[in-house]
């Protein structure tokens, strides 16, 4: 099994983030194999695959390198750099571009484990073609659906560090992505094949979800040649499907996610929206005021709560800085977002209002991760969530392994 080294300092400083490039690499993937997870990936894959096997027909090197990176057990290296938070899609791959091309053939050689083929020896231009077409994948096939497809990737992350508060590491990890565990005595377990261990303490790590349900890969950045003492620490990184699936389409497109996982900590939209707010509460703050209070049961945007309740954004702005003023309400900054939470004062005043509340919230923990994010048309993702704000840190593993896009 592939496992890796990780101390307690390196755990505390590993962080969530979305990456533009891996959510389309990971759709790559999926029309490579043309097998879908799910009905909306079923979909999603009968409007693309069409045009993305014309597009290869007419470009016999492209098909050849996408055969050769992707290997049975290892992903070309090139192919999926280190996601670091807070990037545009131009901007991450920008560095598939820039590859040189030496370390491209070595990386697609070692993927197919064996010399590459007549059409693929020699060329220097196999970075820039892997960046066409990743550019043409995102451009068609991601791009129009991004919006929804970060409220999926938002629902998870806000999900996990729910989980990983509650139940420590053991649980967040296990649950993470087929083979993944961790095995105590700070050693993480990435995956099942027979990979040399590898010592990472002092790297920076990170967990970003994608929504196409397969494994998944895990990646690092190599250390340089002749480090510069402003280069920082080696970024590792692992590549998870999310909980919350593209379950549902509609005219082609992915739209309402469903999750198969029963303890999401993430409320649903519908389900709240059904549930009065006891009168009770309603009457102590105002009806408004006290929806927003019971939805809070879960982290939420400001975008999430407009949308779920129909309000204004003024109108929820005002309520969000009252309960903020009484220390009902807390929030946390989650990259580009800013995401409201019920303090225990908030909670203690809720859950003192008996049954229709306890509906709402156990509406929230059993309904599907993707109603919330399909009913918050504005949603912002929250690029680089710190783990160790939930907890007392958190790991990460590479873009696939000998053998997995990146290194599964």
């Amino acid at each position: 099994m592939g496992w890796w080294q990780v101390n307690a300092d390196t755990l505390a400083g590993s962080r969530f983030v979305l990456s533009p490039l891996a959510e389309t690499f990971a759709c790559l993937k999926a029309l490579h194999v043309r097998s879908a997870a799910h009905p909306g990936e079923r979909v999603w894959l009968d409007t693309h695959l069409p045009g993305y096997e014309r597009r290869l027909a007419s470009d016999p090197v492209t098909a050849a390198l996408v055969r050769a990176g992707f290997g049975r057990e290892w992903i070309a290296d090139f192919l999926t750099p280190t996601p670091r938070g807070d990037e545009d899609f131009a901007t991450e791959v920008a560095r598939v571009r820039g590859a040189s091309p030496e370390a491209a053939r070595a990386h697609l050689a070692v993927a197919l484990r064996g010399p590459l083929p007549a059409i693929l020896r020699d060329r220097d231009d196999l970075p820039e073609r892997a960046a066409d077409l990743l550019t043409h994948v995102w451009t068609e096939a991601v791009r129009p659906d991004w919006h929804r497809r970060r409220r999926v990737l938002e629902a998870d992350v806000v999900a996990r560090t729910a989980r990983l508060s509650q139940e420590g590491w053991a649980s967040a990890l296990g649950a993470m992505r087929p083979g993944m565990r961790w095995l105590g005595e700070n050693r993480l377990q990435v995956n099942l094949h027979e990979y040399p261990p590898r010592e990472i303490s002092g790297a920076r790590i990170v967990f970003v979800p994608v929504t196409p349900q397969r494994h998944g890969w895990v990646s690092w950045d190599e250390p340089p040649q002749r480090p510069h003492p402003d280069t920082g620490p080696r970024r590792y990184g692992v590549v998870y499907p999310c909980s919350g699936v593209l379950a549902h389409a509609r005219h082609g497109h992915t739209t309402t996610p469903a999750s198969d996982t029963p303890d999401l900590h993430v409320a649903s939209v519908a389900a709240a929206a059904a549930v009065p707010v006891p009168g009770s509460l309603a009457r102590l703050l105002g009806g408004a005021r006290a929806r927003v209070l019971v939805l809070l049961g879960s982290p939420m945007s400001t975008s999430q709560l407009v949308a779920v309740t129909g309000q204004g954004l003024g109108s929820v702005g005002r309520h969000l800085r009252l309960l903020l003023d009484a220390r009902l309400v807390g929030r946390r900054r989650s990259g580009r977002s800013v995401l409201y939470f019920r303090t225990a004062e908030g909670d203690v005043l809720v859950e003192a209002q008996g049954t229709q509340v306890a509906q709402v919230t156990q509406a929230a923990q059993e309904t599907q991760v993707a109603q919330v994010t399909q009913a918050a048309q504005e949603t912002q993702v929250p690029q680089g969530t710190q783990m160790a704000q939930a907890a007392q840190g958190t790991q990460v593993t590479r873009g696939g392994g000998p053998g997995s896009a990146g290194r599964s």
